[in-house]
């Protein structure tokens, strides 16, 4: 009965946890992906994940450092499986932005954080998402120092990229 118990309270642990943190797991798979159905896959391969580590999750870092990780290990290791010569901008259904030129903006952002190395993007999404320095550096295994001085070079490397 116990082992029951055990499933069950694991079953909601991680629906919580997926209820809470889906757009943290979305946002990261967003970045990595090439289009929705990409984007779709990696979440889903993300949720495995998460699945299969839950029980070993000890609450050392808050949830969300956690599913961060996860999620970027995740898509990194995708990213280094699946390298391709180029990438295309996602194309959503929805239209996020009401200004035609934020979301040409957006879009062109979109496809200059697409050609950095994996790990560069997510630390710029993790800097997009507006997490403080000490998160960052605790999701991505770095010093803080590291990250102000890795996100001055990405931000230059952005601003030189041409379309």
């Amino acid at each position: 009965m116990k082992q029951k118990k055990d499933k069950e309270q694991k079953e909601r642990d991680f629906e919580r946890l997926v209820q809470e943190q889906r757009q943290t797991i979305y946002s990261v798979c967003y970045l990595f992906a090439n289009d929705r159905q990409e984007a779709d896959d990696l979440a889903q391969e993300v949720l495995i994940r998460l699945w299969q580590g839950i029980d070993s999750f000890e609450g050392r870092s808050s949830a969300k450092t956690w599913v961060y990780r996860v999620a970027l290990n995740t898509c990194v290791t995708f990213d280094k499986r699946n390298r391709r010569p180029d990438c295309m901008p996602l194309e959503m259904d929805i239209d996020l932005f009401a200004d035609e030129e934020a979301c040409s903006a957006a879009s062109r952002l979109h496809k200059r954080i697409a050609r950095l190395h994996p790990f560069d993007r997510a630390l710029i999404l993790l800097w997009l998402e507006d997490l403080p320095y000490d998160e960052i550096a605790a999701i991505l295994g770095i010093s803080v120092s590291n990250v102000s001085v890795r996100l001055v070079r990405i931000r230059e490397k952005l601003k030189s990229f041409t379309d």
